[in-house]
């Protein structure tokens, strides 16, 4: 997004909900009067963030599912965002789409990068409004049709990258960021799913300082952070996407968002 933003583009991030029920991730975070003003805390947070990567951001206003646990998985709560109609979220989604007018959607895949129940909405509710947002007929009242021109789902859980972090790692004797990579060796390979591979490194730095602005969410001593900055532009300097919908002709593998799209 930084890249994007920095090269011209209008960059907007849409979150679905407030985060309501995120669990506090930062032991420095998990003090008096956080738990108790998540919902305005999380959105400064993403305020900070936005302002750090240089792009616009939007609420859509629903209540956070939280991330169930146990064996079996407890019922969600009422009222929250993964219970919503899809339908009446595609409606205010497809309102966004028409106002913003975006060439290029980023979104989660049908896995939600993890099973979280926000997570598998969103990209429900993301397919369905890249087709409601062109189609004339649906809610003329609502704005006019827009047509996005590509769906990307990101891929940020790429086991190779965390295999080739963790060996370089060891190479340069730095053992204990080896141990916080071994976490997700073990995580199915994505790889084959991508697409495109966009060149991000000069960003890695604003990217970081954007993803620790999340302060309830990341532990600054945490295994994101394991591996130094120069060593991931070394050895990874890409991020990567799965062109999941186009309406206009490309060629893959990709290393833009944004080939072929057409200027309107």
């Amino acid at each position: 997004m930084a890249r994007y933003a920095d090269e011209g583009a209008e960059v907007m991030v849409l979150t679905c909900t407030g985060g309501e029920r995120g669990s506090i991730l930062n032991p420095n975070m998990d003090v008096p009067g956080v738990v108790e003003n998540m919902n305005d805390v999380r959105r400064k947070e993403m305020a900070r963030a936005a302002d750090i990567l240089g792009v616009s951001h939007r609420w859509l206003g629903y209540v956070d599912s939280g991330l169930p646990e146990g064996d079996p998985l407890p019922p969600l709560p009422d009222g929250c965002f993964a219970l919503e109609d899809t339908e009446a979220v595609t409606l205010e989604l497809t309102r966004v789409i028409r106002d913003f007018r975006p060439h290029v959607v980023i979104t989660y895949d049908e896995n939600g990068g993890y099973p979280h129940p926000d997570h598998l909405k969103t990209h429900a509710v993301s397919m369905r409004a890249y087709d409601t947002a062109a189609d004339p007929d649906y809610h003329p009242e609502i704005g006019r049709p827009w047509e996005v021109q590509k769906v990307y789902y990101t891929h940020g859980f790429v086991r190779r990258r965390f295999e080739l972090l963790a060996q370089a790692s060891l190479e340069a004797g730095d053992e204990q960021a080896t141990v916080a990579l071994d976490r997700w060796k073990g995580m199915p390979d994505i790889m084959p799913r991508v697409t495109t591979r966009v060149d991000c490194a000069p960003w890695f730095e604003r990217r970081d300082d954007a993803l620790r602005a999340h302060a309830t969410q990341i532990d600054p001593d945490g295994p994101f952070f394991a591996v130094p900055t120069t060593l991931q532009q070394q050895v990874w300097p890409t991020e990567e996407f799965e062109l999941a919908r186009s309406r206009v002709e490309t060629s893959l593998p990709e290393d833009d968002l944004f080939a072929g799209v057409v200027p309107e």
